[in-house]
């Protein structure tokens, strides 16, 4: 009999790992690594409070992978997992998005002509695709959003930045800051990434009468109370041909 995958969950913060922690019942055991800290719910993934922003997200989750790995359980699934800002009028307040698109928005080098991505410049990579058939999945079970998803260094505070976001990006459904980190990390282990957010505010100019943060956190509970068996069945065979 195929043993389940193991899947790791990486949000930010202490609330983001707590609201995913909900929608699995049990006690949560701890687990040290060096590091950081692993919260295993009875029933449930592995989660991580990973740290805020791509680079301490990618070194997080890059240390859970390879303690995986080298204790011979190593993970099938890495889901980067959080609150957002959501792209009006396409993402609203309290929707959820699943990616189907991890885009670093601003890894490369302003121009006279605009922004180049790294990859314009022959370095690296700025997308990460998640796997087809598990992200429609995912859409069916939660009725989710699916579209791009940008990793951000800085935060959108401005119209004029988030229209600039639109038009290099006219499939971006959301904003964050781990995601694109999060999938390197996975990426250097052969392992599939997906990201998941749950929208607390509109990108764009910074009113935070405006952020929804408590509906975003019951938003992502109750999207991974919808997911988890979707995730659990899930298979990584041939998933990179998807």
């Amino acid at each position: 009999m195929t043993a389940p995958v193991r899947i790791l969950v990486a949000t930010a913060v202490d609330a983001e790992r707590d609201a995913v922690a909900r929608a699995f019942t049990g006690p949560v055991r701890e687990v040290e690594l060096p590091g950081c800290t692993l919260h295993r719910p009875a029933g449930g993934p592995d989660l991580l409070a990973a740290g805020v922003g791509p680079a301490r997200a990618a070194a997080a989750t890059a240390t859970a992978l390879t303690a995986a790995a080298l204790g011979g359980s190593p993970y099938g699934l890495v889901v980067s997992a959080g609150i957002g800002g959501g792209f009006a009028p396409a993402a609203p307040v309290g929707s959820l998005v699943v990616a189907d698109e991890i885009t670093a928005a601003d890894l490369g080098a302003e121009t006279a002509d605009g922004f180049l991505p790294v990859t314009e410049l022959g370095f690296g990579t700025v997308t990460h695709r998640p796997p087809e058939a598990l992200v429609r999945e995912l859409v069916t079970a939660t009725k989710a959003r699916a579209g791009t998803v940008l990793t951000v260094s800085t935060v959108t505070g401005t119209a004029e930045r988030a229209a600039a976001l639109r038009a290099r990006h006219p499939r971006a459904l959301a904003e964050a800051m781990e995601g694109f980190g999060v999938a390197e990390a996975a990426a250097a282990h052969g392992v599939a990434a997906l990201e998941i957010r749950a929208v607390s505010n509109p990108v764009g100019p910074r009113d935070r009468a405006a952020w929804r943060i408590g509906d975003a956190l019951a938003a992502l509970t109750e999207g991974f109370g919808k997911l988890a068996t979707v995730l659990e069945g899930w298979k990584p065979e041939g998933w990179k041909k998807a």
